[in-house]
Parts: structure tokens; sequence; C-alpha cells
């Protein structure tokens, strides 16, 4: 349990003067690289992505109301990294979902 708060703390690190070691990870990133992980391969997961990120916000229309959000760094940064695991998650399920489909063709095709 000590090693899990460890690692916390390594990656969200709680006082001002250290460095995040994920923002350093995503700005070492190349252009090209963010571009392909920010947008998922399917409408499907795009939608679900955006379906979580309205859950969590809130889902008031912004044509009849003025909205505005307002949050701590530390907040904003949960938030994001939130975003961030529910985006692996949701693209390592689609990947297993296409893998499992290739199979299932692949196993069809050697039973005929």
């Amino acid at each position: 349990m000590e090693n899990i708060s460890q690692q916390n703390s390594d990656l969200f690190p709680t006082d001002g003067e250290s460095t995040n070691l994920l923002w350093q990870y995503v700005q070492s990133l190349s252009p090209d690289t963010i571009n392909q992980l920010s947008k998922p391969t399917s409408n499907e997961v795009f939608q679900v992505m955006e379906h979580n990120i309205v859950g969590i916000l809130g889902n008031l229309p912004s044509d009849h109301f003025n909205v505005s959000i307002t949050t701590s760094r530390e907040n904003f940064g949960r938030l994001l990294a939130s975003a961030m695991m529910s985006g692996y998650f949701l693209r390592n399920a689609e990947q297993r979902m296409s893998f499992e489909k290739s199979l299932q063709v692949s196993e069809t095709e050697s039973a005929n």
C-alpha cells in the first residue's frame, strides 16, 4: 500500500516546486504522436469519450446558458488523468474487439 502511494506522489507531486512527470512526458511527444493519440479511430469510441466528459462536467446547453467551469490546477489535472485513462481503456477495448473479430473471421475461413 505504501508503494502505491509513493508511485502516485511521483506522478502527481503535491508541492508547487516539483515537476509533473506526466506533463513532461506529454511535452516530449512529437506532434504527430500527440495527434494520433488524441483522435479515436472509431466514431463509437469518440462518442463514449464525449459522453464521459460531458457526464463529468455537466450537460447544460451552451446556447441557452452562459456556462463557465472554474477549478483548481490539481482538480483539472485529475480530470485530465481520468479522461486519459478512460481513453486508454476504450482504445484497448476497441483493439481487443477488432482482434476478436479478426480471429472469428480467421476461424470461420479455416473451418471452410
